[in-house]
């Protein structure tokens, strides 16, 4: 049985809270990748489309916890969601404990969700950090990739 989408990324959304007093605030070793996140410029998935980028925010709260939420959806719904904390930011890359979620794309029914600590990268002087695990769900690779300003390569 199918979930309809909105049901099905709710759910994958879903992850026991902490409080904020349980999270360690985000390691930052990189001033200039910190600089990049707080001025996330979008996300993309490969198979929604690259020109259009979908919405992403990250915040820090008064603990220095940082925060990351985004999505880009197509017209139907179908696209990727990420939600979680930012445990660390380094040269070159941040690492997420939170969830990934794509769903009914490229093929409706698809359905992929995972929560534990993601590494995104920033590689070969590119403006966006993407996911080092492509392969992670059922065999296809996903690219995802969340922009930052060019000038902050």
């Amino acid at each position: 049985m199918l979930l309809p989408r909105a049901l099905a990324f709710s759910l994958a959304l879903i992850a026991a809270p902490l409080t904020a007093q349980d999270e360690a605030p985000t390691r930052i070793m990189s001033q200039t990748d910190a600089e990049r996140l707080r001025t996330v410029q979008g996300i993309t998935l490969q198979w929604i489309d690259w020109d259009r980028r979908g919405d992403v925010s990250v915040s820090e709260d008064a603990n220095g916890v940082w925060r990351i939420e985004g999505e880009q959806l197509d017209e139907s719904g179908a696209g990727v969601r990420v939600s979680g904390v930012i445990t660390e930011i380094g040269k070159d890359y941040f690492l997420l404990d939170g969830t990934v979620a794509i769903a009914d794309t490229p093929d409706v029914g698809r359905a992929c969700s995972a929560t534990k600590v993601w590494r995104f990268g920033a590689t070969q002087r590119r403006s966006y950090y993407r996911l080092r695990e492509f392969e992670w769900c059922d065999y296809l690779t996903d690219y995802v990739d969340i922009y930052f300003a060019p000038g902050l390569r």
